[in-house]
């Protein structure tokens, strides 16, 4: 176990600062240093620690959630309004519709294995996105126009559309049945998630304010709930649909509401989690990689993944309709709503193990769609936000 982590934080620290060098997202170096590291290549990952893998990456979504809510102002999401809540639901409801036209002649697949297979893929991933959006707050660029945080949110609530679409199609294709109150529990889950997370955050704050400790005890504290939070979905959703991952940004963006100076003090201590953190989760994600047997797709695998995202942006575009945004802001949003890692690296092999036909279709779409989406988003993030997005001046207006 020692070992793993020891190969992975020195070749993930190596690779990562070679791509940074080379002027590429760090995040393509952990990646590699996973599929090298990983059981598909040299195999030097104890099977110990592969066990585990899901419980780091959700650990590691954990810590970029909360830092995310800590600075998520609830008062900005309301001024942004319909943008904001469109993003949640519609660049995934479009990227689907893409893959479902797309993959039957291309990869040979029916419409109904097309619709599992473009709901695999139509997450967006948290934890691309958000540290990415979190340094655009940092340097004060479309706060005002409300960029930052419309990606922010949307990054978190769009993943629970997406789970909650694949469960509805994987079922269809198990033959079960699936009535149209199954997509109730989209935003009962949402409702749910956020309320509960808000009540933990009210009392965490009163609870803070009354008792005298350390910002790193506060810190434990508030990522102890995060975690009984993210593992109560697990344990009552067959019973109620729950999201983990709203209640988590709920009780962290309460804690911004209602104790901003905490947030902001504690918001440091998550920053530097994350540095180890991060490494962690890409690099179990790039481990899950089988990149040999995602070669075997071929070239239609790859057009049917560039031509959802495609899709994508384009449904990005449909929420972008009357805004206050320009059109470098909007293009902006299109570009950064295109990385995938997490959601479809846990969720790619499930058709596989329930033993359906279009099973490693489904698995080979999500591992291309992680290894060209991922690092894709990443660079567009990162080679164009200071171009597109401006810093917000004094007097409220873009310069």
């Amino acid at each position: 176990m020692l070992t793993s982590l020891a190969l992975i934080f020195l070749l993930g620290l190596l690779l990562g600062s070679i791509f940074v060098k080379l002027k590429l997202p760090s995040i393509l170096g952990m990646i590699l240093t996973g599929i090298i590291l990983g059981p598909h290549a040299l195999n030097l990952l104890r099977p110990a620690f592969l066990d585990i893998s899901a419980d780091l990456r959700q650990l590691a979504l954990v810590i970029i959630l909360t830092r995310a809510g800590l600075t998520l102002d609830m008062r900005e999401f309301k001024r942004i309004g319909r943008s904001a809540l469109m993003m949640c639901f519609v660049p995934a409801s479009v990227e689907i519709v893409g893959v479902v036209l797309l993959a039957p002649p291309l990869m040979g697949v029916t419409y109904w294995e097309a619709a599992l297979m473009g709901s695999a893929i139509a997450a967006v991933s948290p934890a691309v996105v958000v540290p990415r959006m979190l340094k655009m707050r940092e340097e004060n660029r479309g706060v005002k126009r409300g960029i930052p945080q419309m990606l922010l949110a949307g990054a978190s609530l769009d993943d629970v559309y997406v789970l909650v679409t694949f469960a509805a199609f994987l079922a269809l294709l198990k033959g079960e049945s699936v009535s149209a109150t199954s997509f109730l529990s989209v935003p009962v889950s949402i409702t749910l998630g956020a309320a509960v997370g808000v009540a933990c955050g009210f009392a965490l704050v009163w609870f803070f304010k009354h008792k005298h400790m350390r910002d790193t005890v506060k810190v434990l504290i508030i990522l102890s709930f995060a975690f009984l939070l993210n593992e109560l979905e697990h344990d009552i959703s067959h019973v109620v649909p729950f999201s983990g991952m709203i209640a988590v940004v709920a009780i962290a963006a309460c804690i911004y509401g209602k104790h901003p100076e905490l947030a902001k003090r504690i918001s440091g201590k998550f920053t530097k989690f994350w540095v180890a953190a991060e490494i962690i989760l890409f690099v179990l994600v790039g481990s899950a990689l089988d990149v040999a047997y995602a070669f075997t797709a071929g070239i239609g695998a790859i057009f049917v993944v560039l031509g959802a995202m495609f899709f994508r942006m384009a449904g990005v575009a449909i929420c972008m309709w009357r805004t206050p945004l320009n059109y470098k802001e909007r293009l902006f949003c299109m570009l950064a709503y295109v990385p995938k890692a997490t959601v479809q690296a846990a969720i790619g092999g499930v058709p596989l193990s329930f033993g359906l036909a279009c099973g490693n279709n489904v698995l080979t779409l999500a591992a291309v769609a992680i290894m060209v989406t991922a690092p894709l988003g990443a660079l567009f993030i990162d080679r164009t936000y200071r171009r597109l997005v401006p810093v917000d001046s004094v007097n409220g207006e873009n310069g």
